[in-house]
């Protein structure tokens, strides 16, 4: 029986998918997004260690709040880094009839190797993917989260292949991401896909700058202040094609 090294739960989330959702935050990740409002989540084969048994006894407790919409959501960190024991959880939970969601950026897909094998067998029990896309620019990309995108932009056309329903979310930041150019590529990319049931702009906040302090990690967007709420809706009204390219 496969064991996670979990870094927390949340008994009642509403912003993880569809409803009430239990939310399981798996521990580690290789990414280093300069935003990042988890960094204490990036070690890896540290935490808590729980069976996939273990986590639905925890997560049923709380079915009679999830209504027809809920279920479970695991995040992070990277889910993905725990792809052996995803499958055992989503595939145990599609038993229960509990609905799954998988909130990642990403980053280590591959279609080479067991990960393949076992992605493939992963989104057998996926209802939802919840896929950050950082940046559409790879070289942004790379500024902005120490690695290239190209993985990310993948698994999104292969979940379209696959038809995966799949919300799109993207982080906001003045400066950073929120260039008109970059919006409307953006906008193409998702536009190509058949799955995408929503896009997300999620506003950058400096919420969790306290704990990059905490654990003595220098902080570098220093100074950036959360986008305005006109910008924030000028971006969603270009991600959904409703808006001009000049602003």
């Amino acid at each position: 029986m496969v064991k996670a090294y979990v870094h927390s739960t949340e008994s009642f989330g509403s912003v993880d998918g569809p409803g009430v959702r239990f939310v399981i935050f798996l521990q580690g990740c290789h990414m280093r997004c300069r935003y990042c409002h988890n960094p204490e989540t990036w070690k890896t084969g540290v935490g808590n260690e729980f069976t996939a048994d273990e986590l639905l006894a925890k997560a049923v407790r709380y079915r009679p709040y999830w209504g027809k919409e809920g279920g479970i959501t695991v995040s992070g960190g990277e889910p993905l880094l725990q792809l052996p024991f995803l499958v055992e959880l989503f595939s145990k939970a599609k038993a229960m009839g509990i609905s799954t969601c998988l909130d990642t950026s990403g980053q280590p897909f591959t279609k080479e190797g067991p990960f393949w094998d076992q992605f493939q067998e992963l989104m057998r029990f996926t209802d939802l993917v919840l896929l950050d896309i950082k940046h559409i620019d790879d070289e942004e990309h790379k500024k902005l989260t120490g690695w290239s995108n190209q993985a990310i932009l993948e698994m999104a056309r292969t979940l379209d292949a696959m038809h995966v329903p799949l919300w799109i979310r993207h982080v906001l930041i003045p400066g950073l991401t929120d260039k008109d150019e970059w919006l409307s590529r953006l906008a193409a990319f998702t536009s190509e896909l058949t799955n995408v049931e929503r896009i997300e702009v999620l506003p950058y906040h400096t919420l969790g700058t306290y704990k990059w302090e905490k654990l003595g990690i220098p902080y570098t967007l220093q100074g950036i202040q959360p986008p305005t709420r006109e910008r924030v809706e000028h971006a969603d009204a270009m991600l959904h094609g409703q808006g001009s390219k000049e602003h």
